[in-house]
């Protein structure tokens, strides 16, 4: 028992506190600060030292505002020798109560998380507890990287638990954290969110959010969605407002999903973007109904036709005609059904690399088939779709979509992997032009910018009833994915989304407005 009994007359005769290490600063793209540690100055008590409570009580309720009443408290305790009086005030407060000259209180020099830019940015960047923890976004996501390692003090102390003057003492120095640049633009960034609470159809109330990626490196630019967060007023931060929903939140996609289908009826040559297929106004497939969004005869439409009318059954029986079995293969060929990989906390569970609700091929209805090709009965992230639109933009080649570019302080760059998905080139040019006449004759045309050949896809899709079964009437999530095709300078994709809206051209002029200055900040032009 004797080492025992010596541990714990040594713990008896030290005082000690770990040592604060410095948390790594996060940068924009271009150097901009995000996220960084300033001075910052911990006061704290020995209450076994206060002779006159009251009297203390009351000037530190001077200079650091509140009751009298509530130090009074803190500093008539009687079971300990160490009490907090104020975490990580700022230096010149601070500096204000060591003027004081207080018997029994104690200053540790330490560090606090600011956001110079307030909520912009905010929900990508996340957010740190009090002891510089992350708790949410790229915070908690790179915390091992922009923490450090914290060092430790021990000093011999007195019979009134202080330290002794000239005692003797052990310091571990802490390790500071790395810095990072993440791929944000804050200009960018702002105009996002700026665009998503301006606007006056119901985007604002309705969970609206955007994200706009370079297809060709992965790198994304802005991302955000409703409610937003910020930083700086924590005790009314809204529910979900931590959660980047781009990331976290999956949803049946809808028509944007018929851009999936078109592509694999493509590649598999079953058929071109002119070849002809009668679309009756209606289809049955295990005694459910299938009809267009809008009342019309029966017609006949070409592949483009039904991309550019966004027909439900067109697409149907394209899909048919090239094979369930040859549809599902491409889905997960697309990596549809798996996470992207993206460094932001939420994607999915853990412990499995599936994203999505899909069901097994086996069991495969043909309702179920007809409704996937449209984009219900199947669940994916915005993200997800993101990624796939960007395939489009660079030669078939999915990028992990990602934050983290670098590490300034080593010069270390981050490497990602790539896949190609689409191997036929033609097919893919087919596409981007279907894309591209969708928003110029179809159902994208107020998502068209003067002199730019933008090639995207609409959606609204219906939502699923959890409590009743079946779809909701008269509520969509609108969706619209796109990028300017022909263009020099980074091929940005943007998926812009609304939740439970009522019908109506709500997302397009988003998207026309966020991409408008994409093309002026980056000198996109085109070829």
């Amino acid at each position: 028992m004797a080492p025992t009994y010596s541990a714990q007359a040594e713990e008896a005769r030290t005082v000690g506190f770990d040592i604060e290490p410095r948390r790594g600063t996060i940068y924009d793209r271009n150097g901009t600060v995000l996220a960084v540690s300033v001075d910052a100055t911990t006061i704290y008590a020995n209450p076994s030292e206060v002779e006159d409570i009251r009297g203390t009580a009351s000037a530190l309720a001077g200079a650091l505002g509140g009751e009298a009443a509530d130090y009074e408290s803190t500093l008539a305790a009687n079971n300990t020798t160490f009490a907090f009086i104020k975490r990580k005030a700022d230096t010149a407060v601070a500096d204000q109560v060591r003027a004081l000259e207080l018997k029994g209180i104690y200053f540790i020099g330490e560090s606090r998380r600011e956001y110079p830019n307030g909520r912009v940015g905010a929900q990508v960047i996340g957010l740190t507890d009090i002891d510089g923890n992350g708790l949410s976004g790229l915070e908690k996501y790179y915390n091992d990287i922009l923490s450090g390692e914290a060092g430790r003090y021990e000093a011999e102390r007195g019979r009134d638990g202080t330290p002794i003057p000239g005692g003797v003492h052990e310091e571990t120095p802490a390790v500071d954290g790395e810095d990072i640049m993440i791929s944000l633009d804050i200009e960018l960034q702002q105009s996002v969110e700026d665009r998503l609470l301006a606007d006056e159809k119901g985007l604002t109330s309705n969970g609206g959010s955007a994200v706009v990626m370079d297809g060709e490196s992965g790198e994304i630019y802005a991302a955000a969605s409703l409610p937003l967060l910020d930083p700086n007023d924590r005790e009314n931060i809204k529910a979900g407002a931590t959660e980047l929903k781009t990331v976290t939140d999956l949803f049946e996609p809808g028509s944007i999903f018929k851009s999936v289908s078109a592509m694999a009826i493509l590649e598999t040559g079953s058929m071109a973007p002119d070849t002809e297929l009668f679309c009756p106004n209606e289809i049955v497939a295990d005694g459910y109904t299938i009809t267009d969004a809008h009342d019309r005869g029966d017609a006949t439409y070409t592949l483009q036709e039904i991309m550019d009318q966004s027909s439900n059954i067109g697409i149907s029986l394209a899909t048919e005609n090239m094979g369930f079995d040859k549809f599902y293969e491409h889905i997960l060929k697309y990596n549809l059904h798996e996470k992207t990989g993206v460094d932001y906390p939420g994607e999915g569970g853990e412990g499995t690399d599936i994203l999505g609700y899909m069901v097994p091929f086996d069991s495969l209805s043909k309702v179920t088939a007809y409704n996937m090709s449209f984009g219900q009965g199947i669940s994916v992230t915005p993200m997800q779709m993101t990624r796939f639109y960007g395939a489009l933009t660079n030669g078939g080649v999915e990028c992990v979509p990602h934050f983290l570019m670098s590490k300034p302080q080593t010069g270390e760059t981050m490497e990602y992997a790539t896949e190609k998905v689409i191997d036929d080139q033609k097919a893919i040019d087919q596409m981007t032009g279907m894309l591209k006449t969708v928003v110029t004759e179809g159902t994208g045309k107020d998502a068209a910018i003067e002199g730019y050949n933008v090639a995207g896809k609409t959606s609204t899709a219906e939502i699923y009833d959890d409590v009743n079964g079946g779809y909701r009437k008269g509520v969509y999530n609108m969706a619209f994915t796109g990028f300017i095709a022909d263009s020099t300078g980074p091929q940005l994709v943007c998926f812009v989304g609304a939740n439970e809206t009522e019908y109506g051209s709500i997302v397009t002029p988003v998207f026309k407005d966020i991409m408008s200055t994409a093309i002026d900040r980056f000198k996109i032009s085109p070829k």
